[in-house]
């Protein structure tokens, strides 16, 4: 991130993301609006910028006032908006010339000069100029003239209490830590040099590091005794718990201080700067008769602390559910369950969904011995969640996953899930295949959802066919693959271990945010199975959301356990499906030449398996092509409120990320490219001379 403190340094912007405002604290309201801007700057590869002041507007607006208090200093705020993924931040030295620029010169002069912007990002309270008299109307009214647009982020609202600075201040002063941080989203933190004090506290027991904090209008908490964590000067994070008062017991030394005791901690910091986050209020400060019992309450104190950060260091992981649906696949259970369970992740479940089985699946799932796995890796960690009947891939997974055992963690639910893994009964997982995953996630809010690459169980060397390194749509629907284009699959030379963006991730092994899933309705039910994950992936990247391949996770597929991959009934599912996902996702305008071409290109695909004496797929196709245009006018409604609900969910315009422009029939049959690589990058891989290798 680039910091500019002076309006003399900055380079020529152009084509910006901007947002402008104080960000003290820069607390969820503050976050929403970066989030935004973060978005809309990678949907025009430009710049994300957070114009800020000092010293606060406040400060110049009304000098003589002692009461003016900060959440943040300019360097804590600076940090926070590194933290929240901001490009740039400009720190505008705040002047009353500066504040009694007309609304119109400041942004002809200021915005419009300075940074050319593409989008203005504001709070639904935005006001600028002399007399703060402009306002979002006054911005939007002369945005033909400059070429921008406005986005007014909307009031945050955390249970049912509008998110500002003034109400994270009064629950500061008030001591209610918790609200303080549910409003903040992180923790409150002053930073302070340590001096030298009377030493006392290593004499009892208890030694601390006294800080001196020199920010003047700084916000500090009230009196008391505090769980805190410190930000040591080499950047380790260690535990603690801190006391800021007058020192009652020790009245000969009469004066306020800050005195931070770091858990297990000795080293000699004196005249070095450390940051303290504010995690827990204890108890206020009170007199005590003695210096025993003082010390014997602080060590009460200490063991608070400590189960308090224990408490929160155990919730810092985020909670997944690995969703097996299973139908009459007792073998693959019995064979990969083991693995999937020894996966190395702190905090994870297996959630067996049986989907009707009239097998032993489910005796399978209760009798399987996982002496072999260390108890940190899914000893007893297998859940059974059994459904009545058969109901398709689609709705089963709905069904499994409306389930009181996983629901979305939310307020009402903090022990729910984080994330949900959607993973075949026929998968082997790595050990380490989730980890990767889930921190990539957990780095870019915007991700919605992650496939690891996907290898063939019994082709070691080769990718599988769904999903492979990463699903692809080109311009017509057809579904391709990083390592798989029609029925060729590539093998693995690792030409496709970059992290990247892609347009569908596989229902094979697919991980989803929770939240996420059911607030965009999970699959479509009606395409019972296939072509269902390419559909839901549609919906949120039509929102602004991403779908990436994490190859650093790798699942071995064993493919077709459950239906075959030359199966009619599958050719019908695709088909269909593949129609539907169209009529559903494309601009009306596209579709009406391309739902004639697709009856004319899969017209071809029946006349290739007519001379294939594959007569039953002939039929299947037409059979799809039946369905479609039977339930025409049913998908056209279910459009309608998918494209409801797309504007509801929206985050930033459409990503396409992942789409062909062009035909992958033509390249592939026509153009003879039969690779990702030569079809998307015009790239042909290296191939080794012996291809007899496909069983290694």
């Amino acid at each position: 991130m680039k910091v500019y403190y002076s309006l003399e340094d900055l380079p020529a912007f152009q084509n910006t993301v901007v947002t402008i405002g104080s960000f003290d604290g820069v607390h969820c309201g503050h976050q929403h609006i970066l989030e935004r801007v973060k978005q809309l700057s990678q949907s025009v590869d430009s710049q994300s910028v957070v114009i800020t002041f000092n010293p606060h507007p406040r400060l110049v607006a009304q000098p003589n006032d002692k009461s003016v208090v900060l959440l943040n200093s300019v360097e804590e705020k600076v940090d926070l908006l590194e933290k929240y993924g901001i490009d740039v931040v400009v720190v505008v030295p705040f002047t009353k010339s500066f504040s009694e620029q007309t609304p119109e010169a400041y942004i002809e002069n200021f915005l419009y000069k300075l940074f050319k912007p593409t989008y203005i990002v504001i709070g639904y309270d935005h006001r600028f100029g002399a007399n703060r008299v402009g306002d979002t109307d006054f911005l939007r009214s002369l945005s033909p003239k400059f070429g921008y647009e406005v986005i007014e982020i909307e009031k945050q609202v955390i249970d049912d209490i509008a998110v500002s600075s003034t109400k994270i201040r009064k629950a500061i002063e008030a001591t209610d830590i918790k609200t303080a941080t549910r409003l903040l989203g992180h923790y409150f933190s002053f930073t302070g040099e340590v001096v030298k004090g009377q030493q006392i506290g290593r004499e009892i027991g208890f030694p601390t590091a006294n800080l001196q904090v020199t920010e003047r209008n700084k916000l500090l908490p009230p009196h008391g005794i505090y769980t805190v964590l410190v930000h040591l000067p080499d950047g380790k994070v260690r535990q603690g718990m801190m006391y800021r008062g007058d020192r009652p017991v020790l009245k000969e030394h009469d004066n306020i201080t800050i005195e931070v005791n770091i858990f297990d901690f000795k080293d000699d910091i004196y005249g070095q700067k450390m940051k303290v986050e504010i995690v827990e209020f204890i108890r206020p400060d009170r007199y005590f008769d003695s210096l025993e019992s003082l010390v014997i309450q602080l060590a009460d104190d200490e063991r608070a602390s400590r189960e308090i950060l224990q408490a929160i260091e155990n919730q810092k992981i985020p909670r997944v559910a690995i969703v097996i649906l299973n139908w009459n696949t007792p073998q693959y259970l019995k064979l990969f369950l083991p693995s999937v369970c020894g996966s190395r992740y702190g905090n994870f479940d297996v959630i067996v969904a049986d989907n009707g089985s009239t097998d032993n699946s489910i005796e399978t799932v209760r009798e399987l011995n996982l002496d072999g796995i260390p108890a940190a890796m899914g000893v007893d960690r297998v859940k059974v969640v059994e459904l009545k009947e058969n109901y398709g891939f689609a709705k089963g997974y709905n069904m499994a996953l409306k389930h009181e055992k996983l629901r979305p963690r939310s307020k009402d639910t903090p022990n729910g899930y984080d994330y949900y893994v959607l993973l075949n009964s026929d998968c082997r997982t790595s050990q380490g295949w989730l980890t990767p995953i889930i921190s990539m996630m957990e780095k870019d809010r915007a991700v919605a959802a992650v496939q690891p690459k996907v290898l063939s169980y019994n082709k070691k060397r080769k990718f599988e066919y769904a999903g492979a390194g990463g699903g692809w749509l080109d311009a017509l629907g057809y579904p391709f693959s990083r390592g798989r284009v029609f029925d060729n699959l590539e093998k693995d030379r690792k030409q496709y271990d970059d992290e990247a963006e892609i347009f569908w991730a596989s229902g094979a092994a697919m991980v989803v945010r929770a939240d996420l899933w059911h607030r965009f309705g999970g699959f479509d039910e009606d395409f019972w199975a296939h072509m269902e994950e390419i559909d839901v992936c549609w919906r949120m990247k039509r929102a602004g959301y991403k779908v990436m391949v994490q190859p650093k996770g790798v699942v071995r597929h064993v493919g077709g356990g459950t239906m075959d991959y030359l199966s009619p009934r599958k050719t019908y599912l695709n088909f269909r499906n593949s129609l539907y996902t169209l009529l559903k996702n494309e601009p009306l305008s596209k579709l009406l030449w391309l739902i004639p071409l697709r009856l004319v290109l899969d017209g071809v695909a029946g006349v290739k398996f007519l001379f294939d004496g594959q007569r039953k797929h002939v039929w299947s196709i037409m059979k799809a092509h039946f369905s479609f245009y039977g339930n025409f006018f049913y998908m056209l409604k279910k459009r309608r409120e998918t494209a409801q609900l797309i504007e509801k969910e929206r985050i930033a315009p459409e990503n396409r990320a992942g789409i062909l422009r062009g035909s992958i029939v033509w390249q592939y049959y026509v153009n003879k490219k039969t690779t990702f690589s030569e079809i998307v990058y015009d790239k042909k891989e290296k191939i080794a001379d012996n291809e007899n290798d496909e069983n290694e």
